[in-house]
């Protein structure tokens, strides 16, 4: 593929569908990219979400080509797994737990994020009787920005090349099969343009939500990031394997329908990655039978086309519409899991 089919075939699965699947994944780092403007004057608050989200995704975009460009370079072997993907997860939960205890007022946090001293200084700048502002004193001239606050941006779009989504990771094995450093960079550069209008839209929203609401609605905004953190941190747990193994009953129909024995004695478990999740999501097998798993897609898209076992840090790219065969050799008795990319949708095959 040439650069300007890299180019469509990225910037078109950006626009379609990875806005959507990026933001729920990078939620918590956007958030905290724009969180300075709740505490901007009300002149601010008009300009400073646009200037935040503007940054941010200029890191992002940088970012993502500097890994687009290695992934050419050197192939599949800096793709991170399920484990470090998960570990990166649950990081995203904690940055974005964070945020949302800032929101709420949490003194050990808004310490730890150096918010208390701005808020003290400024306290005391407005009790302490003073000169009016002069001539192009403006609120952001009476207190500028400071420097840690102006860098957050930056560094939040920039990390979120460690979170990728199942559409990011997608475009990550197009760039590994351009094998060109310019083809590796155009394609996930244009990925990250795709999504733009959709994280633009967001960020600005969000951004000027935080500025307007200043404490009247915020613990509303703070639950709903808590919400979305734990839901984020159990998506990692999920990709790392770390979740109980428990749960679930399987039903018989589901098992023998989709398990079989062909006629080499190898035991075929059959499963459809769908849109919507998988078909059947819990199985049943035999146990120390060498074993295939056949993966079937029709018109599947996003972060369903990455098969993820934990188990075995293993993640299997699946075509849109078609079949991968995956040998297990023969598991011992226990528990599978496997879901997709993002951990949203998770399902298990028992061995027994």
């Amino acid at each position: 593929m040439d650069v300007a089919g890299l180019f469509l075939a990225g910037a078109g699965a950006g626009l379609l569908a990875g806005g959507t699947t990026c933001a729920a994944t990078q939620l918590g780092l956007l958030t905290g990219a724009v969180g300075g403007a709740a505490g901007a004057g009300s002149g601010a608050a008009e300009t400073r979400p646009v200037r935040q989200v503007s940054v941010f995704l200029a890191a992002k975009l940088a970012s993502h080509a500097a890994l687009g460009a290695l992934l050419g370079l050197v192939g599949g072997a800096v793709q991170p797994g399920p484990r470090v993907r998960g570990t990166l997860l649950a990081a995203a939960a904690a940055v974005l737990a964070l945020f949302a205890l800032d929101l709420l007022g949490f003194r050990p946090v808004r310490r730890l994020l150096r918010r208390d001293g701005a808020h003290s200084s400024e306290s005391e700048s407005e009790s302490e009787p003073g000169p009016g502002p002069g001539p192009g004193d403006g609120e952001e001239g009476c207190h500028p920005p400071r420097a840690g606050r102006s860098r957050r941006p930056v560094l939040l779009g920039a990390a979120t090349v460690l979170v990728p989504c199942g559409l990011t990771l997608s475009a990550e094995l197009l760039a590994v099969t351009s094998r060109s450093v310019v083809g590796g960079a155009v394609v996930m550069a244009a990925f990250v343009l795709g999504t733009a209008p959709l994280f633009g839209l967001i960020g600005v929203t969000v951004g000027r939500a935080m500025a307007l609401l200043r404490g009247r609605l915020t613990a509303l905004l703070a639950v709903a990031l808590l919400a979305v953190s734990g839901w984020t941190l159990l998506s990692g747990l999920r990709l790392g394997g770390w979740l109980p193994s428990g749960g679930g009953a399987t039903a018989a129909a589901d098992s023998a329908r989709f398990v079989r024995t062909d006629a080499s004695g190898t035991q075929v478990v059959t499963i459809w990655a769908l849109n919507q999740g998988y078909r059947p999501a819990l199985l049943t097998a035999r146990a120390r039978v060498h074993t295939v798993l056949v993966l079937r897609t029709q018109h599947t898209s996003g972060h369903m086309r990455v098969f993820t076992i934990p188990s075995r840090d293993k993640d299997v790219y699946l075509p849109a519409t078609g079949e991968t065969r995956v040998d297990l050799g023969a598991p011992g008795p226990g528990r599978m899991p496997f879901m997709c990319a993002s951990g949203h949708f998770p399902g298990a095959v028992t061995f027994r």
